[in-house]
């Protein structure tokens, strides 16, 4: 089922992210990870691609399994160092291995490489994508602003482009202040943005989450999650309960206010995904009754 069609019909979705193993690793644990996962019956299931955007196939095999569990996949597709032949033949990939939702995305800058001289933006390949088959295409948006954007108005004239080229649905990038959230979805309302907006969660239960997510996410952290991460780097099971109830602290107060939905970025962990499904189940079922 296409995405934009879930949130026809319900008010607010929840689905996890999951990315590949390594090229040289075996399938097997992201194997009983997808089961896990579905177990707890999410809209939908996010495949990354590989660290700086490397990975498609293993995406599109992902994605294949995820759908031979009945589980609709979203599957990521990056632009920035790829020609147009390599897009197409991934689109192609994905659309045999019965694929109709992609996540369409620049992707993030590797020193070094050679960028694309196909693709500009994520809108270039929104649009490309578009042309070649009947795909339902996510987007990404920053609720802080991209981080490259000049302005926050510059950001929403970009996501504006983005929807034109055939974006239906926005997933956030991660955020640990609701305010931020709340404040950028006033700004998308004001400049007649309507599409549906998932609220991106990371729930920091591991230092090194701690470290490498939010130096690569640039996302701002309230006093409140300071001291947590404070209080509690050393102390690996602390860490865990802390961060998962401020994940779910996050949750309950975003669904309260009508969030269209929630993507919980998982880090291919299903404890954390059970464990926070279980904390916020009853919410997100009084929301879709």
């Amino acid at each position: 089922m296409k995405i934009s069609r879930m949130f026809d019909e319900k008010k607010a979705l929840w689905s996890f992210e999951v990315f590949p193993p390594k090229p040289t690793a075996d399938m097997a644990a992201i194997h009983r990870t997808l089961e896990e996962l579905t177990e707890l019956k999410p809209d939908y299931i996010s495949v990354t691609c590989g660290a700086g955007g490397t990975g498609n196939r293993r995406t599109a095999e992902i994605a294949g399994l995820l759908l031979g569990l009945g589980i609709e996949p979203l599957a990521h597709l990056t632009c920035i160092n790829s020609s147009a032949a390599d897009v197409e033949r991934s689109v192609e990939e994905l659309k045999l291995t019965g694929v109709t939702n992609i996540l369409t995305l620049r992707g993030d800058r590797v020193p070094g490489a050679e960028e694309s001289k196909d693709f500009r933006h994520a809108s270039d390949l929104a649009a490309f994508v578009m042309a070649r088959g009947d795909f339902d295409l996510g987007g990404a948006c920053y609720p802080e602003c991209h981080p490259e954007s000049a302005s926050v108005d510059e950001d929403i004239e970009n996501l504006k482009k983005k929807i034109d080229a055939g974006v239906t649905h926005l997933n956030t990038q991660l955020f640990f202040d609701n305010e931020d959230f709340y404040r950028f979805t006033e700004r998308l309302d004001k400049a007649g943005i309507t599409v549906p907006v998932q609220a991106g969660i990371m729930p920091l239960v591991k230092k090194s989450h701690v470290d490498r997510t939010i130096g690569l996410s640039g996302a701002k952290l309230p006093g409140k999650i300071t001291r947590m991460i404070a209080r509690f780097y050393d102390d690996p099971d602390s860490l865990m309960a802390a961060g998962i109830a401020y994940a779910t602290d996050q949750i309950t107060d975003l669904l309260s206010a009508g969030v269209r939905g929630v993507h919980l970025y998982v880090m291919n962990n299903p404890y954390v995904a059970r464990t926070i499904t279980g904390n916020v189940s009853s919410i997100l079922a009084s929301v879709n009754r």
